[in-house]
């Protein structure tokens, strides 16, 4: 716990040496990153962001995203992502279940050596989801209508946020 209240960015760093590295996080290891989680805040959002790409440019970028949300950091770096658990979707659609599982396994199919634009873009393509979720009676299914304009728009801000290259944010 001393370590994480030294530098904050250590909470991302363990994540990310995990990811990198195929290690278990030690259970009370674990337990100090999802007490002080909250602290990632104070770090600037630059060197946040690289640690998260960092995670995502990982050949096992999926078990970053795991432990990013098993840990209490995507709450803190990307919130977004946990709104779509629980947004149901139509099976015969989509099998796997909810919104949040659909990226998740989509960044599972991706190459090793994605391209970080393409791995923000699996990412972040449903992101609007939630936000579009209508019932329809005629169908009797749920729509998503217009989730891509509004996802693209998300995903622009959320980048932005998190102060991306225009490069990256325009890919």
């Amino acid at each position: 716990e001393l370590r994480f209240q030294e530098d904050h960015l250590r909470l991302m760093r363990a994540v990310r040496l995990a990811t990198e590295l195929e290690f278990e996080i030690e259970t009370h290891t674990l337990a100090a990153i999802q007490k002080h989680a909250s602290l990632l805040s104070k770090v600037s959002i630059e060197r946040v962001r690289d640690e998260f790409s960092r995670i995502l440019a990982c050949p096992h970028r999926v078990r970053g995203f795991d432990l990013m949300v098993d840990s209490g950091l995507m709450a803190e770096v990307l919130p977004e992502i946990l709104q779509l658990r629980g947004c149901d979707q139509p099976p015969e659609f989509h099998p796997e279940g909810d919104v949040f599982v659909h990226p998740r396994l989509m960044l599972e199919k991706l190459q090793c050596d994605a391209a970080l634009p393409l791995v923000l873009s699996v990412l972040l393509h449903d992101i609007a989801k939630p936000a579009t979720r209508t019932w329809d009676e005629d169908a009797c299914r749920v729509r998503f209508n217009g989730h891509d304009s509004l996802g693209a728009e998300m995903s622009e801000q959320i980048l932005r946020r998190m102060k991306y290259p225009n490069e990256i944010i325009e890919q």
